[in-house]
């Protein structure tokens, strides 16, 4: 199967050599009308065979199976192997073992993938607003920084978490996320400091900025390396309409996924 013209982000980062990782944009499948292009998602309607055959491009291009979750905008993870199953209810996926790619589907949620400084494991979460929240200050980047056991974080002498490495893929931008008052107070109530990553907006609204919420607890946590998504409009799937798909935007969309893995 040719796998050149599946249009893919490779993200910019320090990942060690026996990492790789990718963003598949919306170019380069066969799905028509609304879902037109590279649509991964079983779940939003297009044709079930249709979505196999982009899936199997995808996979073509990854050089291994990618595990494709049931998202359920929560805070659960699930260790992915060689044989697992798709549809496994979680938002977010690591793995110890190489060859068998983490995989979560998007369309104008956050996408953040990770990985340890020695390459000895990487995850994968789907952070949309709820998810990103979480209980009790506990949501899907601290279950999946969590997944890193202490003896591959500390397996170069950094203090916790700072040999964790994460990239943010593209989401819905500040300038497009229309979130509502309780929103915003929810986020502040965990945090005061979140208060910066929103805008006023009309009639009580608010603009939030999903990147930056994302830095903010990352960096809670001791993650200090962290790229990709800064905020701009390059990286906003409502504002690239040929490039990403977007749910806020076109109400019925197709689905794209961020993909890490290592290799053996």
């Amino acid at each position: 199967m040719q796998t050149h013209d599946v249009d893919c982000l490779l993200p910019d980062w320090p990942a060690p050599a026996g990492v790789r990782a990718l963003f598949s944009c919306r170019d380069g499948g066969t799905s028509v009308g609304r879902y037109a292009g590279l649509n991964l998602g079983m779940h939003v309607g297009d044709d079930p065979a249709t979505v196999q055959s982009n899936r199997a491009r995808l996979q073509a291009r990854l050089g291994v199976p990618a595990v494709f979750l049931d998202q359920v905008h929560g805070t659960d993870m699930v260790e992915v192997a060689a044989g697992s199953p798709d549809a496994m209810p979680a938002d977010g996926a690591y793995a110890v073992q190489s060859d068998v790619a983490c995989t979560v589907m998007v369309a104008d949620c956050l996408p953040v993938l990770f990985c340890d400084t020695q390459g000895r494991q990487v995850a994968a979460a789907h952070a949309g607003w709820r998810g990103l929240l979480g209980l009790q200050g506990r949501g899907v980047l601290e279950a999946a920084v969590g997944s890193f056991g202490d003896d591959r974080r500390m397996a170069s002498g950094d203090s916790p978490n700072e040999s964790l490495m994460a990239w943010l893929g593209p989401c819905i931008g500040p300038q497009a996320f229309e979130v509502g008052d309780e929103v915003r107070a929810a986020f502040v109530a965990q945090s005061a400091d979140a208060a910066a990553c929103f805008a006023p907006f009309a009639s009580g609204k608010w603009l939030a900025d999903l990147p930056a919420l994302a830095r903010q607890r990352l960096q809670a946590l001791g993650v200090t390396g962290i790229y990709g998504n800064d905020g701009s409009q390059s990286w906003c799937t409502v504002a690239n309409p040929s490039r990403f798909f977007s749910h806020r935007r076109d109400g019925v969309s197709g689905r794209m996924a961020a993909c890490i893995w290592r290799v053996s």
